[in-house]
């Protein structure tokens, strides 16, 4: 039972790490709190449910469904923050500007979709379960993990290895500084909300792959989820964000299987208060010097 709940806790885990990549780059680069980052979790799920209903193949609609919201996510990020981020507003401004229109987007994907349960045709899976020394895992699931493990790979790639990831990095440390060495910095937020977008919609779209059931609001909770893992990981930090996110999903699943289940979703936030007790900048987060 153990390796069956460690595999689970894995596959969960590999979700919100997915989830919280996105969400972690966006505040690390452009300091703002994007509660519409809900939003493409939920949007990117939808769009991938009405292409592959049109008869598109699943490996065709995964990633045009995520580049598309991708794409949208920069317009959407363009209209609510340029002007606060170019006047330097505090983080409370964009959380209070992205949670109106996060609200406006969900009350219209409602009106348009409705709230009734939506799922993916039978036939986007041709294999079922696969067993192997004990455990059970499904097609969705090993895609989930292989994944995310591929997207946490590329954007370390790019980050890391990259004249576009030096100057996602140097925008993140001083954009002042940045701009003024000659950096096009419109260009480089353009991408961080594209990749967030992208990662965002990606989550969304794999996560209703794994339990098939999409509606409008299901990216509210994972919100909630990525929020303790990116806090947990460090505000910023993608290598906290991933390592976070695996952690949560192993001690979820361990609590559902050897505990309750009732416990499962608490796991997570009693984690965070325990570490931001001992650790207020996160894990992996760094502790910002106050001066008088």
């Amino acid at each position: 039972m153990l390796p069956q709940q460690i595999a689970n806790g894995i596959i969960a885990g590999s979700t919100y790490a997915l989830f919280a990549l996105g969400f972690t780059l966006m505040f690390g680069v452009l300091r703002v709190i994007n509660l519409t980052y809900g939003v493409y979790f939920s949007a990117g799920a939808l769009l991938a449910l009405y292409l592959t209903a049109a008869g598109v193949p699943l490996w065709i609609a995964l990633p045009v469904a995520s580049i598309v919201i991708g794409l949208a996510a920069i317009i959407v990020d363009m209209l609510l923050l340029t002007r606060l981020m170019r006047v330097k507003a505090p983080e409370l401004s964009s959380l209070m500007v992205t949670l109106g229109a996060t609200l406006f987007l969900y009350s219209a994907a409602t009106a348009i979709f409705g709230t009734e349960i939506r799922r993916f045709p039978p036939a986007v899976f041709e294999g079922g379960a696969i067993e192997f020394a004990g455990l059970r895992v499904t097609v969705s699931q090993l895609l989930i993990v292989g994944t995310a493990a591929l997207s946490v790979i590329a954007l370390l790639l790019i980050v890391r290895r990259t004249k576009l990831g030096l100057a996602i990095r140097a925008l993140a440390e001083n954009g002042d500084v940045t701009q003024l060495m000659g950096v096009n910095a419109g260009a480089v937020v353009r991408l961080v909300s594209f990749i967030s977008g992208t990662l965002g919609a990606l989550a969304g779209i794999l996560v209703g792959l794994n339990y098939n059931a999409i509606q409008p609001y299901m990216g509210e909770a994972m919100m909630l989820k990525g929020f303790a893992v990116i806090i947990l990981g460090g505000l910023g930090n993608i290598r906290g964000a991933v390592i976070a996110g695996l952690a949560v999903g192993l001690l979820e699943s361990l609590t559902a299987g050897y505990y309750s289940s009732t416990w499962k979703d608490a796991v997570g936030f009693i984690l965070l208060v325990l570490t931001l007790w001992v650790r207020p900048a996160g894990i992996f987060g760094k502790t910002a010097l106050r001066r008088a």
